[in-house]
């Protein structure tokens, strides 16, 4: 866990002061009443005396206390991250005052798809936290629709069409396709189809666990659409599975570009019919309506626009 710098000084506004959210924040961050007053230039005791008068506030114990831990209650967890966020954005609103152009600060709080996000995502992250040293990251990999608001995330990475949402802002930041892929070894036994039609005699890896899922809609030459169906008997909600079940020799995959490319490049899959191809499925960047965009949001967006140009 990262150490920030913690501000003394006091708030001038009623209710709970940012003074005390910054001396609980301290106290979880570097584990002590000690250290966090030390930290802050108060005596043990003050930042004690603070931490019960904020609990009193809330009405709710927010540490677990015994003569050598401290640990976050249920409560004080979730408090502790929201201290965290508003804490950072208080700073970043200043620094965006002070300066025209502000380095972003505090916590990337980031959701992405799980494949797209191990497989394209990942590997930005070490270059964008060495450009913005003062930044940390906190991501997750899910495929389940994420509130982003209700469960503090600045930024969602998410594929395919979104509903409109007047809260939420979406930019698209690139595009992918989808191919049809098989192994090597799957066709070495199976025989490799001459034509779109002869896949529907093939063992086919379908996406979707729904009854009505298994049809593939592609588009080929000059606009002409193609829909495949047949054998269905392996149903999967994950691509990455998907891939690798194809990787194994146990059927024919319709995949997204980015999923297969590392095994198509070491011949671990091979692409049927390159002319035909899926619809272009949108992958965006979607984060809250705000008047005022965070410079780390800014900053990541921009850093993936740069990597996936026009």
């Amino acid at each position: 866990m990262g150490i920030r710098t913690f501000i003394t000084e006091p708030h001038a506004g009623g209710g709970m002061e940012l003074r005390t959210m910054r001396t609980f924040v301290a106290i979880v961050e570097l584990g002590s009443f000690v250290a966090a007053a030390k930290a802050l230039g108060l005596t043990r005791s003050a930042a004690g005396k603070a931490l019960a008068r904020l609990e009193t506030h809330l009405g709710t114990r927010l540490l677990h206390r015994s003569t050598r831990t401290l640990s976050l209650t249920t409560d004080g967890q979730y408090f502790y991250e929201r201290c965290v966020q508003i804490l950072a954005d208080i700073d970043e609103a200043e620094s965006s005052v002070r300066q025209d152009n502000p380095e972003p600060k505090g916590t990337l709080r980031l959701t992405v798809t799980s494949a797209f996000g191990r497989i394209v995502i990942l590997p930005l992250l070490n270059e964008f936290l060495t450009e913005w040293p003062e930044l940390e990251i906190e991501i997750s990999f899910t495929d389940r629709i994420i509130d982003l608001v209700e469960e503090g995330f600045d930024l969602g990475i998410r594929m395919g069409d979104l509903p409109v949402d007047s809260l939420m802002v979406a930019r698209r930041i690139t595009r992918c396709q989808h191919f049809i892929y098989a192994s090597p070894a799957y066709l070495q036994q199976y025989g490799t189809p001459e034509n779109h039609h002869e896949i529907a005699a093939h063992q086919r890896l379908i996406y979707g666990l729904q009854p009505g899922s298994g049809v593939w809609q592609l588009t080929g030459k000059e606009g002409l659409e193609v829909a495949i169906s047949g054998n269905r008997r392996l149903r999967f909600d994950s691509g990455e599975a998907i891939k690798d079940a194809a990787v194994a020799g146990m059927g024919i995959a319709l995949l997204p570009s980015f999923l297969a490319t590392d095994d198509l490049h070491h011949h671990r899959l091979v692409k049927l019919f390159p002319n035909l191809s899926g619809k272009d499925i949108a992958i965006n960047a979607i984060y809250p309506n705000r008047k005022h965009l965070a410079a780390k949001v800014r900053r990541f967006i921009d850093m993936l626009v740069m990597h996936f140009p026009s």
